[in-house]
């Protein structure tokens, strides 16, 4: 029987704030990679003119000038609430996991508390 490499999820307990930074950090320098790559492409389809060369340009263009841009937004951008998060919306809720809270009130008993 084979060792599994990670351990199984079960929580629902959000990534740790290192685990987010690192996630975030490795998203950012992987957008200013591509950006390069787009730079360099640029300068050897200048080089070496091939057809449609204004199209690739633009392209590369759009590239080196757009992606610092996305980085930065997304190295900067938190991750969102439970509440807002995709999964949590598309999930089916049973009436019984989420009582109604004013139902809840009355439906209780009420401890009464003697000063005397």
């Amino acid at each position: 029987m084979a060792r599994r490499v990670r351990p199984q999820l079960i929580t629902d307990a959000p990534r740790s704030p290192e685990q987010e930074l690192r996630a975030r950090e490795v998203r950012y320098v992987i957008m200013m990679v591509l950006r390069a790559l787009c730079i360099v492409v640029a300068a050897i389809l200048v080089a070496t003119r091939p057809p449609l060369l204004w199209l690739w340009l633009t392209l590369c263009l759009m590239g080196g000038v757009g992606l610092p841009m996305v980085a930065v937004l997304l190295a900067n951008d938190a991750a969102p609430r439970p509440e807002h998060q995709l999964r949590n919306r598309l999930r089916r809720r049973s009436p019984t996991s989420h009582p109604d809270p004013s139902r809840a009130l009355h439906d209780r008993e009420h401890r009464i508390i003697d000063s005397e």
